[in-house]
């Protein structure tokens, strides 16, 4: 049985992943902004399974800080991080205020650091760890409309690959996890511009992506396959894999484009283990376990 804590574990993916989690036998921890609101059905439902919830708010250090040490009382340790809160993103870009882009970035980067930096201690001075993280095939390549969600991303994707090198010789090893686009409440909550001013200058151009979104809906509701419990999945047979076996990442698609994201995350393995060897550090990519 692992001690597991899961950011965002109100979110379409928090939430069929800590229900397969708990079925399995493991002890979870999940983080919600509010127990109050739009989240009260799904914490309940959660708490009923036998999940506990704590409250935190990854934009916030303090907040981060205390909610870490809490999940951490309460499990009694900690085995498994999984890094899954998020927020998206979608629109013309340069629509995008830097306001807009930075609460984007606060929950998708600077949320997964103070995270880090508040449960990292405690799992070096385990000496051993599993920490899974929700990226998306789109922080792999770029797609229209979508540039600030796919920076973030392609942020935290060079993040952990640091993550990843650093923390190999403390026996933690790190996964990530990317997922294709899914039918979750999270396109309920992305952040969209508001400059009407400049959108005015697009002309019938700033009417694609409405269309764009709406060709999206309709092909995930011709792919039913294409659903959040697929994540639940992966994330079960991650943790069912031996110690230091895990591979770095796991792309979770059913539309087609997965097989794409696979064959390049394969060139880029062998292109940084190429460059790593060069410079004499290939063995940091290796977990010491």
């Amino acid at each position: 049985m692992a001690k597991i804590f899961i950011t965002g574990i109100a979110g379409g993916f928090g939430k069929p992943t800590a229900l397969a989690l708990l079925e399995r036998g493991h002890a979870v921890v999940g983080s919600v902004r509010s127990r109050a609101g739009r989240s009260a059905a799904t914490v309940a439902e959660l708490e009923a399974a036998g999940a506990r919830i704590v409250e935190m708010d990854v934009t916030d250090s303090a907040s981060s800080d205390a909610g870490v040490a809490q999940a951490i009382a309460v499990l009694d340790g900690l085995d498994v991080l999984f890094n899954n809160a998020g927020i998206g993103s979608y629109g013309i870009q340069e629509l995008m205020s830097p306001e807009d882009m930075n609460r984007v970035f606060d929950v998708n980067v600077m949320g997964i650091q103070r995270v880090m930096r508040a449960a990292l201690p405690h799992m070096r001075a385990h000496g051993r760890g599993t920490i899974l993280y929700t990226s998306s095939l789109i922080g792999r390549i770029a797609t229209p409309f979508y540039g600030t969600y796919s920076a973030s991303k392609w942020a935290l994707e060079a993040i952990v690959e640091c993550y990843r090198t650093e923390l190999s010789s403390f026996g933690i090893e790190s996964c990530i996890i990317e997922p294709g686009a899914m039918p979750t409440a999270f396109f309920d909550g992305m952040v969209t511009p508001d400059d009407p001013g400049r959108e005015a200058g697009y002309g019938a151009f700033a009417q694609v992506p409405a269309m764009s979104a709406a060709g999206l809906a309709q092909m995930l509701e011709a792919t039913p396959d294409q659903r959040p419990e697929r994540i639940a999945e992966a994330v079960v047979i991650l943790l069912d894999m031996p110690f230091g076996k895990k591979p770095f990442r796991t792309v979770v698609d059913h539309t087609g484009v997965g097989p794409q994201i696979e064959r390049y995350n394969d060139v880029l393995h062998d292109v940084t283990r190429t460059v790593m060897t060069k410079f004499g550090i290939a063995q940091m990519l290796d977990l010491n376990a």
